[in-house]
């Protein structure tokens, strides 16, 4: 008898299971599927061991139904995410443009005005009929009764396009409002898909009359105008609900292209276009075409004229810290900035004396605080409006050197200290002194002063280059600073002259960093005085480096930058003569020049001891209310001086200052040269065996010292 009852052979009955592809035999069909296949002889018996399996469960319609409603809610989850990241309903109610700031000096004197002219947001409930019927006509007919999207409108306007007729757009006023608050202005289809769920987020969430208001109130008019009441203003000098049919027709039709149709640009494209809305109104209902033949042309009245530059260097600079300091708002905002309008021309009057030739200029000066009060950053605005002061990186040369000297006085040196002042004749980097001045040691207060390139890179290693960088990042020096290369003891790494110039006025307050600003801060009282994190200098450290910065300035290369007053500074002066600078303090000012090629070409004979120290000067006295001195007569050389003679620290007699105002003498073995200046004409005078000559020195010819600069 057989034990089982399915043999090799025996008939199979061949089922297909309603949720499977798979057919399958009466064989197959244990009460449950067991593991391990079928045996040699097509017996397919239970194994002891063997583990049974559930069938698997067919998967119903109910089974989909739930699956897709879980993957709906999934995706409609996520958009409403997205929506509220990237479309928060609370942008549409702000401005989509900045609004008009205007810049005072801190006298109340109007520097700038910049911005979009925008006025109140409109309401509609106070708006008169005849004036939000032009917008309906001409841009939504159906605006109340569609969800956001008039797929009739893109019908039209689809059919229009193809056809020959006058092109139009299918986008609804909420498609718009959702385009020019949220959207870029790009053409695509993804953008068109994103401003159609948008426009459905907004018609979910807003009333028919709030999305009119906030279109309204944000559409742009043309002359840098924005929304319907600053456009009523400007065009009409009339509150919107005030205006007339024919006026209200005419800004509707501005909305297509507001810049070509503007009635002030273009009066006549604006009465085509607004001839084209009174039809529309026509078409719609609002007027019959008698009033619409009947509507005459409105009168523009535009009453407001700006007279203000848009933009100057310090203005350009500033505008972006008033914006972060005032919130978004419709109205028009006025700002008072530190700006000084009597240093500001003196700057200017500083600068245009300078013989620069073919040269760029930049100047900046703050309070030691870091309130910027004047501010030059080229030559002229109108032909460059590229400001040299705050966005050029150029090298600062020698003037780096306060870095490398501070690190070295807060490891312990001295100014009386020595160092060697030999030339570098070993090694890869073998930086040179101007002229070969060399000696076997030097003082750091005399090297600082003659700049002395060689006593510099052996400080720099001596004190290490972490420390330097150290330094110049505690005093404000945010550019990069390259590690173990030893040419940045000689300024080698670009920066702006803005945060150079904050960096000196952290040494002249004694507190640092200093952060350059165009705006007043107000006190933070003792709690931010709890929490100020400002460093600062000892008293040695700090007494020893203004006395190394007054002497580079009374006897070392920025002699041509002395005043009659207590002054500091140094000067700088990148490779191959590329760029000249002088930045020091005098007073309650911090002043930093520069002078170079925009193309960063060598300047011929310009060092920072010559052009940008003879600018800060110039400055300095009007600035400082001593006003330009005048040129003096050709001195004489008395062979019988009466009186003591004052010593001077000068190497080898070459250049002995003379006075203040720049004249020096040069002693060489066939004579002496007299350098000068009469009624601004620099004139060399030499004395010698052959008898005297004046000879008249060519504009941006170096005297006869000239600025130290790096190889």
């Amino acid at each position: 008898m057989d034990t089982h009852p399915y043999r090799i052979g025996a008939k199979k009955r061949i089922i297909r299971w309603p949720w499977s592809s798979r057919e399958s035999t009466k064989m197959d069909l244990w009460p449950l599927k067991w593991r391990g296949g079928p045996a040699s002889d097509g017996i397919v018996p239970p194994r002891f061991g063997d583990e049974p399996e559930e069938p698997p469960v067919p998967r119903t319609r109910w089974w989909w139904i739930k699956r897709g409603a879980q993957a709906f809610a999934l995706v409609f989850s996520l958009l409403l995410i997205w929506l509220a990241l990237t479309a928060p309903l609370s942008k549409s109610l702000q401005p989509i443009a900045p609004p008009e700031i205007t810049l005072l000096a801190a006298d109340g004197t109007p520097i700038a005005r910049n911005g979009a002219v925008v006025a109140d947001p409109v309401e509609v409930a106070k708006l008169p009929a005849h004036v939000i019927q032009p917008f309906l006509a001409i841009e939504d007919r159906r605006f109340y009764s569609h969800w956001g999207v008039d797929p009739r409108g893109i019908a039209r306007a689809a059919w229009a396009n193809v056809s020959g007729g006058a092109p139009q757009g299918g986008s609804t006023i909420t498609q718009q409002l959702a385009k020019f608050t949220f959207l870029t202005p790009e053409r695509s289809i993804t953008r068109k898909a994103r401003e159609a769920l948008i426009a459905f987020w907004l018609e979910a969430w807003l009333s028919k009359d709030e999305i009119l208001e906030r279109y309204l109130s944000n559409a742009y008019f043309g002359d840098n105008t924005y929304g319907l009441r600053a456009a009523s203003l400007h065009y009409f000098y009339r509150q919107p609900e005030n205006l007339r049919p024919e006026q209200a027709a005419m800004l509707a039709g501005l909305l297509q292209a507001p810049s070509r149709l503007a009635p002030t640009q273009n009066p006549a494209a604006a009465k085509k276009r607004m001839d084209l809305v009174l039809q529309a109104m026509v078409a719609a209902g609002y007027l019959t075409q008698q009033r619409a033949d009947a509507m005459p042309v409105p009168r523009i009245d535009v009453r407001r004229r700006n007279d203000l530059p848009t933009g100057t260097y310090f203005a350009d600079w500033a505008l972006p810290q008033a914006r972060l300091v005032n919130e978004a708002t419709y109205s028009r905002q006025t700002v008072t900035t530190t700006l000084d309008s009597r240093l500001q021309g003196a700057a200017r009057r500083a600068i245009n004396r300078a013989a620069l030739g073919n040269a760029q200029v930049a100047l900046v000066a703050m309070r030691p605080n870091g309130e910027v009060v004047a501010m030059i950053g080229g030559r002229d605005y109108e032909k460059s409006p590229f400001n040299r002061a705050t966005q050029a990186r150029r090298q600062p040369g020698s003037t780096f050197k306060l870095f490398v000297y501070l690190a070295a006085l807060d490891a312990g040196w001295k100014p009386e200290d020595t160092i060697s002042n030999l030339a570098i004749e070993s090694g890869s980097y073998r930086p040179q002194n101007a002229g070969g001045a060399y000696s076997e040691t030097i003082t750091l207060e005399d090297a600082f002063a003659r700049s002395s390139n060689v006593a510099a890179v052996r400080l720099f290693e001596e004190v290490g280059d972490a420390d330097v960088i150290r330094m110049a990042r505690a005093l404000g020096i945010e550019s990069p600073l390259r590690e173990g290369d030893p040419s940045l003891a000689l300024g080698t790494s670009e920066m702006t002259l803005l945060e150079l110039t904050a960096a000196y006025a952290g040494v002249a307050a004694n507190s640092y960093p200093v952060e350059p600003r165009a705006f007043v801060r107000e006190d933070e009282g003792w709690f931010g005085w709890l929490w100020d994190s400002q460093e600062s200098l000892s008293d040695r450290e700090h007494e020893s480096i203004e006395r190394m910065l007054r002497g580079a300035v009374n006897r070392g290369t920025g002699r041509q930058a002395k005043l009659t007053v207590p002054n500091y500074g140094k000067t700088g002066t990148s490779q191959d003569n590329r760029d000249a600078l002088f930045i020091g303090y005098a007073g309650d000012l911090v002043v930093g020049v520069w002078v170079g090629n925009d193309d960063n070409t060598p300047l011929r004979g310009v060092s920072g001891g010559t052009i940008p120290a003879r600018i800060w000067r110039d400055f300095m006295r009007e600035a400082l209310g001593r006003g330009v001195a005048p040129q003096r007569p050709r001195p004489t050389v008395s062979p019988d001086p009466e009186g003591p003679i004052q010593p001077q620290d000068v190497p080898g007699l070459e250049d002995i200052p003379l006075g203040t105002d720049g004249a020096s003498i040069r002693i060489e073995p066939s004579g002496a040269i007299l350098s000068t200046e009469i009624e601004g004409v620099p004139i060399d005078v030499r004395v010698g065996e052959e008898g005297v000559r004046v000879e008249p020195r060519a504009t941006g010819q170096p005297r006869p010292a000239a600025e130290p600069s790096p190889p």
